[in-house]
């Protein structure tokens, strides 16, 4: 097959109003980007309120491999084949990050024939939202230091500042560094440091806002600092929140672009799934809701990560509540959990992992029986969804099937979206049309009245398979705070590797009774949840050996190549 970006650059992609014009979508609505993409004036959301609502479709996945095992892919080409069988739907995804575009992963906007346009511009600047977001997080961080500079009206602890600064790509020597040096004399030096954008919390303020006047209400609570007396230091309190608000006033707004077969798609934000929520919008959600037939959404990594955000925080906020759940597996993934070779990032893959190998394929399922139990926890059907390679078998695939349906989801179908786009996914599509209208009975994994120790037990037990929590000191003492401050009916957020349902990224498959080690927990008050932090969870990633952006450039003609 052609690469990604040549089958891209081959499709035939549509004016954006052509897109819109299949949701009905009036044009009066739309802010177009060019010819292909435009933003949705939020009015829209006031003129929709009373549309009846979408059968909501979540895709998840099992723990994956470092190099992805085709979520995003799965997402995509659902979405289309539902089109095919004639059910009107959308696809809701987030905006990749420069990181990984320019690290190991590349593109989150799918590949082969099931993947979004405009792919150069959704992969690198699309509309500007990251970088929207970036300047919001750094000119609080500016806000801030301008305000110790000048004489420290707020009498803010320099030993106690929260606030880091960001940038939309990974570099690890930037993960910690020493500010003010080079100013006078009288100035003061501190400690500090970069996370990457996604992580920010503005980004997941901006995700779980549900409209532009609650997005102004969530920055004014950011909590950046605390004062000399143990108090907190907001935004409000620095005079920025209001800046904030303008700076994001057009990255409040929803991106529609289309599939390669010409699917809407609307795209929203990029918090990561393992040190964020890792969830597309709220409002683009709503706003496809609203409009189809059926929305295809997806949770990042793994269904212990993004997929339990996804019920727990995301559902909780906007009162959403999901028909039906995907999980994605592949065989080389599993066969990797079962321990028979490692998928090493810029590698090439292993030959253990192309050839049929049934003992090491069944050990490596204990991972999708408990991903499928994860999503079973919150009442969803599901159904697994084996993203097809050509080096499957069907002994393996036969397998795989016929394990999902004793680990309690409702079907299995193969998906070869990736090399037949929409004709792919057909089998999937009508598994997931006669699931969603199966009844349900939709819970959350925890009260949020629950004490916070209560609330991260019941994630580490329940979806982690942990046999119990430790608290570091430091840990234990935010704890004592948030209680005494009154935080802590806030939904959790843990912070984990995703490569693993536990702390420990060499720990495959489904390991249990481990301890999961809680080093840190932050308060993200604008995004309204409480952050633990496990084990050596970086929010700053680094460049691999051979970074993608290696092959980046641009042709004689004016083309991008290299992306894919």
């Amino acid at each position: 097959m052609l690469s990604d970006i040549r089958i891209a650059q081959n499709a035939k992609i549509l004016p954006v109003e052509k897109i819109a014009a299949k949701l009905r979508l009036p044009r009066k609505y739309l802010i177009p980007h060019g010819k292909y993409i435009a933003k949705i004036d939020l009015d829209l959301l006031g003129r929709l309120k009373d549309n009846p609502r979408a059968k909501y479709v979540l895709v998840s996945a099992i723990t994956p491999t470092p190099l992805g095992e085709g979520k995003t892919v799965t997402t995509i080409g659902l979405a289309m084949a539902l089109n095919r069988l004639k059910r009107l739907s959308s696809v809701c995804i987030r905006q990749p990050s420069l990181g990984p575009v320019f690290g190991i992963k590349g593109s989150a906007g799918g590949g082969g024939y099931s993947q979004v346009l405009p792919r150069e511009d959704f992969d690198l600047h699309f509309t500007g939202d990251a970088h929207a977001v970036g300047l919001a997080h750094n000119v609080t961080a500016a806000f801030l230091d301008n305000s110790l500079y000048r004489n420290n009206p707020f009498g803010i602890d320099p030993n106690k500042v929260y606030w880091r600064r960001v940038m939309d790509i990974g570099d690890r020597f930037l993960r910690k560094v020493k500010i003010g040096e080079g100013l006078h004399q009288d100035a003061f030096v501190r400690d500090s440091g970069f996370d990457i954008t996604a992580s920010s919390e503005i980004m997941a303020i901006l995700a779980l806002s549900q409209d532009a006047r609650d997005l102004r209400r969530r920055l004014s609570r950011v909590v950046i600092a605390e004062d000399l007396k143990g108090n907190p230091v907001t935004t409000e309190d620095i005079k920025v929140a209001g800046l904030m608000a303008v700076l994001l006033k057009d990255a409040i707004r929803p991106n529609l672009i289309q599939t390669i077969e010409n699917t809407p798609c609307f795209v929203h934000t990029g918090p990561f799934a393992n040190i964020a929520h890792g969830n597309s919008s709220i409002i683009q959600d709503k706003l496809a809701l609203a409009l189809s037939e059926f929305v295809v959404t997806e949770a990042g990594f793994g269904a212990d990560c993004g997929a339990e955000k996804f019920f727990d925080i995301k559902c909780r906020t906007a009162g959403l509540k999901p028909d039906v759940a995907v999980v994605v597996c592949s065989v080389r993934a599993l066969k990797a959990h079962g321990g028979i070779c490692k998928v090493v990032p810029g590698k090439p893959l292993e030959e253990c992992l192309k050839q049929e190998n049934l003992e090491a394929l069944e050990k490596g399922m204990a991972n999708l029986k408990k991903q499928i139990g994860n999503i079973s926890l919150f009442g969803i059907p599901v159904v697994v969804a084996v993203n097809k390679f050509d080096t499957d078998t069907e002994k393996e695939i036969d397998l795989i099937r016929k394990s999902s349906l004793e680990f309690g989801a409702r079907d299995c179908q193969v998906s070869e979206v990736w090399q037949k786009g929409s004709k792919g996914g057909v089998e999937l599509a009508k598994s997931v049309i006669r699931l969603s209208g199966q009844p349900k009975k939709f819970n959350y994994l925890y009260a949020l009245e629950a004490p916070l120790k209560e609330k991260i037990r019941a994630i580490a037990t329940k979806v982690y398979g942990a046999g119990d929590v430790e608290y570091s000191a430091a840990a234990e003492e935010k704890i004592r705070v948030f209680n005494q401050r009154g935080w802590n009916n806030l939904p959790v957020c843990m912070a984990k590797t995703h490569l693993s349902l536990s702390h420990d990224p060499e720990l495959k498959g489904a390991p249990s009774g481990f301890i999961l080690p809680v080093r840190d927990i932050r308060a993200a008050l604008g995004a309204g949840f409480i952050i633990p932090v496990c084990g050596r969870i970086q929010t700053m990633p680094g460049l691999p050996s051979h970074p993608r952006g290696e092959d980046i450039d641009i042709d004689e003609k004016g083309n991008i190549i290299g992306l894919a």
